[in-house]
Parts: structure tokens; C-alpha cells; sequence
């Protein structure tokens, strides 16, 4: 009996691993795709999102021939305006003061790349919206470190999960591998978990 072809995730990113291993899905190789992510002229934050996972599996896919591969990428969005990810603590401080006391999406693309070169990708929406914040408690999430690398420049499955009203969508989209369009999207194209 052939072996089943392996999974490759095409993302550096350890929320993305510890989700994938919450639905019993243990990826054989972790190789991250380095790409510009920079949005082109025009492009909606929805366009990018989706853009640059299927870009990123396309990547992966070309160095591991014959394996499944899954990208994702995720969009923090205000109307058309991308969010950073946040690189240093003033982005964070940015990024909190324009979500305060307003709802976001957060847009999370996903692409699969089959064994068999057949490829698949979605998008899945989440709406967020954040309470007011003061500015205690602004200063007090950006001392915490938390929101620095982070899209949008905070994490929901941390602290920052005290700073949503409410959230309609998929909250594992927003923490970065929305898992039920994953889970289908990969059965869909024929991986099937060891």
C-alpha cells in the first residue's frame, strides 16, 4: 500500500501549528514561503489576503513536489485600509487607537496545494469589534509586548481577548487558520489524517 503523501505548512507561524494540531492535523515539515506581502495598486484587503495564501502554496508546493501543502495568510481590515503587522510598540499603539471603540474584519485567506497539483483556496471573514479603550488600558497591552508582530497589532487569543465586544466569523480565522474551512478544504482535495 503507498504511503499518503505528506503535509507541508507553508507558514512560520506557531498559532497556526498549535491549531492545526488541535483537530488531530500534525503536519510532516513546516516550510515557510518568503514573499512580499505588500498589497499592489488597487487591491482590496479581501484580494490580498486570498492573493498571498495561494501565492505562498504555489511557493511551498514547487520545493515538495508530490506533498499537500496549506498556506494562509491573514488581513486586518478598516473599510479598505490593511492593517500593519505591528513591528514595534508605536505601530501597536496605532493599530489599538484606529480599532478602539470600532468593529474590523479580519480576513483570512487559505490555499491547498493537492499531492497532485490540483489547488483550492477561500477566504473566510470575521467581524470583530473592540470596546473603547482607555488609556490605561491601551498602555497597559502594549507594556505587556503581546501586540508586537502581530496583524492588526494585537492577539485575540491572548489579552486582547478582553478588549472584544463581540465577534461574528470564525475566531480561530482570526487567530490565524480559520479551522473548519481548513479541515474541508483539505478532505476536499483528498488528504486524509494518518
Amino acid at each position: 500500500m503507498p504511503a499518503e503523501p505528506r503535509l507541508v505548512l507553508a507558514s512560520a507561524s506557531p498559532r497556526r501549528l498549535d491549531l492545526l494540531r488541535q483537530i488531530g492535523i500534525i503536519p510532516d515539515a513546516v516550510d515557510a514561503a518568503e514573499l512580499d506581502e505588500s498589497a499592489l495598486d488597487d487591491e482590496t484587503p479581501r484580494r490580498l489576503a486570498l492573493r498571498l495564501a495561494s501565492a505562498k502554496a504555489v511557493a511551498v508546493a514547487d520545493r515538495h513536489p508530490g506533498a499537500f501543502v496549506l498556506a494562509a495568510d491573514t488581513v486586518v481590515a478598516v473599510g479598505r485600509r490593511v492593517l500593519p503587522k505591528a513591528e514595534d510598540e508605536a505601530e501597536v499603539r496605532a493599530c489599538l487607537a484606529l480599532l478602539s471603540g470600532r468593529a474590523h474584519k479580519v480576513l483570512t485567506g487559505i490555499a491547498v496545494v493537492a499531492a497532485d497539483g490540483r489547488a483550492a483556496a477561500r477566504l473566510v471573514e470575521t467581524r470583530v469589534h473592540f470596546k473603547r479603550l482607555s488609556q490605561a488600558e491601551l498602555d497597559g497591552y502594549i507594556a505587556s509586548g503581546e501586540g508586537v508582530g502581530k496583524a492588526g497589532g494585537y492577539a485575540i487569543q491572548g489579552r486582547a481577548g478582553a478588549l472584544v465586544i463581540s465577534l461574528q466569523g470564525s475566531y480561530s480565522g482570526v487567530v490565524g487558520l480559520p479551522l473548519y474551512e481548513t479541515a474541508n478544504l483539505l478532505a476536499g482535495l483528498g488528504y486524509r489524517r494518518s
